[in-house]
């Protein structure tokens, strides 16, 4: 069955590419802040091909349209892109054509191919290779200063212009003036007299402020321009409170309107200026007059390592969502047996025991509810077309999190609701081997997250199994989900890890059309121990919640991985048990009892 929708969307970009004089137009994911989630407006590729996945790039020609996502959305993609002309090319899988190499092919016949893309929502790393790219498949040039969503998204959303608020010192830990202090010293060893600050996530961490623009983060769009003696939140005013404007006033902070950026970098008259090459937009970048330090961002690597402050509230985030995690799983299985969960009703069972916990600010992410084949899609969100209801058989992939105001959670579990296959079974076990081998690791301080990604696979490898997902990502302090720079991945990624950064610790396994595995903690990295041989560290456990002992295979577990295993159990119980009731509370005890 055709979407007609996206038919007609396509359509219509079609003929302003032929009054463009355009051969193909690249349509990413991405917003002038070069953010994974992005406010609605910028959702341009979700709209022009109907894939709402976080990642991914759709790319129209004349005759043809493609689209490229990760692994994370293979599934989802494909089920998402049915009726539509769209063909799904699968990232970093073998035969897989990049962009600039399918363009080659498919604009093999064309004079003078032109491809256009948005510069203002493409960052300049990526515009300079796809030049570089473009130009090599046979002379492809690429146009820059053309956003065709303006001329066919006619109900588009207008930017967000909720008001911001102030994240107060006793969950923050440090005022915005000290922390601009720590950014211009950190500027200073690149040689960099200033920077301008686009991802918004870094720009609500520095100035200690919070929003609602972009779902289940809370951030706000602006962007900050940072000078040797002094800085301008460049924000649409109406966001902005008379308690803000004098609270940013007081931390040395002026404000300009969001639109008047580019004038700002225009008028900037510094000798340098640093322009993180992977987050400032290509369009901004050459608006700026000064020598350019092309240079990462600072700041990502400040926000990862957290302050005492910060870690506290990070344990004081968990324990409330244990509870509420807690007296959600003791009711679940229960209400599963009785017929009376989907996986939605499921989510807003877990949503509203959540919503009763102090400093509950609403969810980290879109809570995933994935029910047998369901939890083989990674990133699987049902809705009322796929929900579909739990049976007391198979397992359950729950991953889910919350927005506290001292603290932000991602946890996943899998659950068994009832008999399992040796398969489910053998499958569980392998990954909550490797879940526990990873938390048990000890390495030297500076080591990168690559280093340690294979402790959590190698057992998985031995079984010829394998996920093409990361293993492990930052998680902000009332911030986005996702942060870095650090990563528990197979691919390389250089930064290191130092004690007081948060990581998860998410392996998983998905066989399509079965079930699928994935157990998730978020971690704390802290120091274990100084010898002659340097310095050493180690992971702190924060997330509190049972990990389901029913599918284990407990003959496959080393003695380590068991002792660990009950140790957290005896910990959980422990840090839980004062603040359920009776039933709830022998519900965890069963759930904690030593292996």
């Amino acid at each position: 069955m055709i979407n007609e929708t996206i038919a007609q969307r396509v359509a219509a970009l079609r003929q302003v590419m032929r009054e463009e004089h355009l051969s193909a137009v690249i349509i990413p994911s991405t917003d002038p802040h070069n953010g994974e989630y992005i406010p609605a407006r910028w959702e341009s590729r979700k709209w022009i091909s109907g894939f709402d996945g976080s990642a991914g790039t759709a790319v129209v020609t004349l005759n043809s349209a493609a689209l490229w996502t990760d692994s994370r959305y293979f599934l989802a993609a494909e089920e998402q892109l049915q009726g539509t002309e769209y063909v799904l090319m699968k990232e970093r899988m073998s035969g897989t054509p990049t962009i600039p190499q399918w363009l080659g092919r498919e604009l093999a016949d064309e004079k003078s191919p032109e491809v256009a893309l948005d510069g203002m929502c493409n960052s300049a790393a990526t515009v300079e290779a796809l030049v570089s790219e473009l130009r090599a498949e046979g002379g492809i040039t690429l146009r820059t200063n053309f956003d065709p969503m303006q001329r066919i998204w006619h109900d588009r959303p207008s930017i967000p212009d909720a008001p911001v608020f102030i994240h107060p010192m006793e969950y923050a830990g440090e005022s915005a003036a000290d922390k601009l202090t720590r950014i211009r010293r950190a500027l200073r060893t690149v040689h960099a007299d200033g920077m301008l600050v686009s991802a918004l996530d870094d720009i609500a961490w520095t100035l200690n402020l919070r929003g609602t623009d972009v779902h289940c983060n809370p951030v706000f769009v602006s962007y900050l321009l940072i000078s040797p003696t002094s800085a301008t939140l460049y924000i649409n005013k109406e966001k902005l409170t008379a308690e803000v404007s004098a609270y940013l006033m007081a931390q040395g902070v002026a404000t300009d309107d969001y639109a008047n950026v580019a004038r700002g970098l225009s008028n900037y008259l510094e000798y340098n200026i640093l322009l993180d090459p992977d987050e400032t937009s290509y369009t901004l970048t050459k608006a700026v007059r000064r020598k350019i330090v092309s240079h990462a961002s600072p700041i990502p690597t400040l926000k990862a390592v957290k302050n005492g402050v910060e870690m506290q509230g990070f344990r004081n985030a968990m324990l409330r969502d244990g509870v509420a995690l807690v007296k959600f799983l003791s009711r679940f299985k229960t209400a599963v047996e009785q017929g009376r969960l989907t996986e939605v009703s499921a989510d807003e069972m877990l949503t509203a025991y959540r919503a009763e916990q102090p400093l509950f600010r609403g969810i980290s992410f879109d809570t995933i509810v994935g029910y047998q084949e369901h939890g083989a899609i990674v990133h699987y969100e049902a809705t009322p077309a796929t929900d579909v209801p739990l049976r007391p058989e198979g397992l359950v992939l729950i991953d889910s999190g919350a927005q506290y105001l001292d603290g932000t959670t991602d946890i996943t579990r899998t659950i068994a609701l009832g008999p399992l296959t040796e398969e489910q079974k053998r499958v569980y076990t392998l990954v909550l081997k490797g879940h526990i081998q990873l938390q048990m690791l000890k390495f030297p301080d500076g080591a990168s997250g690559t280093q340690l990604d294979a402790i959590a696979r190698k057992d998985l490898w031995a079984a010829g199994l394998n996920f093409m997902h990361g293993t492990g990502h930052g998680v902000g302090s009332f911030l986005n989900v996702h942060e870095g720079p650090h990563q528990i991945r197979m691919e390389y990624r250089p930064a290191p890890l130092r004690a007081g950064m948060t990581v998860t610790d998410e392996p998983g396994i998905y066989l399509a059309g079965r079930f699928g595995v994935r157990i998730e903690n978020t971690l704390l990295v802290v120091p274990y121990l100084s010898t002659e041989c340097g310095d050493f560290l180690g992971f702190e456990t924060l997330t509190l919640c049972p990990i389901d002992t029913a599918p284990i295979i407990v003959s496959m577990l080393t003695p380590d991985e068991r002792a660990w295993l009950n140790s957290y159990h005896k910990t959980v119980f422990e840090k839980l048990s004062p603040y359920l009731n009776d039933e709830e509370k022998e519900w965890l005890r069963e759930a904690t009892k030593e292996l």
